[in-house]
């Protein structure tokens, strides 16, 4: 919870809100939208696609990276920002295999704004990189509604969270502009998660980006993420300029899990 966002602002206490309440937060998300309009400004001068990662917590963000870096390491570059509220963990696992990382510390903050996601770039060379993903803060709440500079939102459902999520976080389901079910080989084990009835709440919410079953521990179900990333990519090079809310110009089929 923080004072950036309203996420302290309840049905319980919103009267307690006057005017100068309203005001603060309206011209905070402002200016967050204006540093966010020149870091995209920059990403597009380095022809970098950043990408926002966000998901709850465990559902497999810095898995997938790991993956995604081991993968296709030899035909793109890569760059990362992690957001927690504590540790370098993730930022060091990254570093392991030879990407550089920055870590964002939020403390209290639930969420990345472009203000953090800008002060991390001073510490990051985007000369040669073609992807920057941008992992937030474990949260299905207040980090759709940063814009931080990113060309696209992906979001993490994973397998083991409910297939109803779209329904019960619509303003996260609703930026998304690829859908991952991940930890799908859990799909074998366990009978309460639907993947038809989770991309249905999805479609429900007038969003037709693509969803995609996945599992790092069945590196065949990561192709058609794949695919996505680098028809995204090839989409900012020529020119398409993806900014959150628009679709790829190629979308990746549907995986079956």
């Amino acid at each position: 919870m923080c004072d950036t966002c309203g996420c302290n602002l309840t049905p319980g206490n919103a009267h307690l809100a006057d005017q100068k309440t309203v005001d603060v937060l309206s011209g905070l998300l402002d200016e967050n939208d204006h540093v966010a309009a020149h870091n995209r400004e920059h990403f597009e001068r380095h022809g970098v696609l950043a990408v926002n990662l966000m998901s709850s917590p465990g559902s497999g963000k810095t898995s997938l990276l790991e993956a995604t870096i081991e993968a296709l390491g030899g035909e793109m570059k890569f760059a990362v920002v992690e957001g927690d509220l504590e540790t370098e963990n993730d930022a060091e696992r990254i570093r392991a295999h030879g990407v550089p990382a920055v870590q964002i510390t939020t403390g209290q903050a639930c969420h990345l704004d472009a203000h953090m996601v800008h002060d991390a770039l001073h510490g990051m060379d985007l000369d040669g990189i073609d992807v920057l993903f941008i992992e937030n803060v474990g949260n299905l709440v207040c980090p759709a509604s940063f814009d931080l500079g990113h060309h696209a939102n992906v979001i993490l459902l994973s397998v083991t969270e409910g297939d109803d999520k779209p329904a019960k976080y619509p303003v996260m389901f609703r930026a998304a502009d690829l859908v991952l079910l991940s930890k799908a080989d859990f799909l074998d084990v366990i009978d309460d998660f639907d993947t038809q009835k989770a991309e249905r709440h999805l479609r429900e919410l007038a969003n037709a980006a693509p969803v995609l079953c996945t599992s790092v521990r069945r590196p065949d179900s990561l192709e058609p993420w794949f695919a996505w990333l680098r028809d995204t990519a090839a989409a900012l090079r020529g020119g398409a300029g993806m900014i959150p809310g628009r679709r790829p110009a190629s979308s990746a089929p549907h995986a079956e899990p």
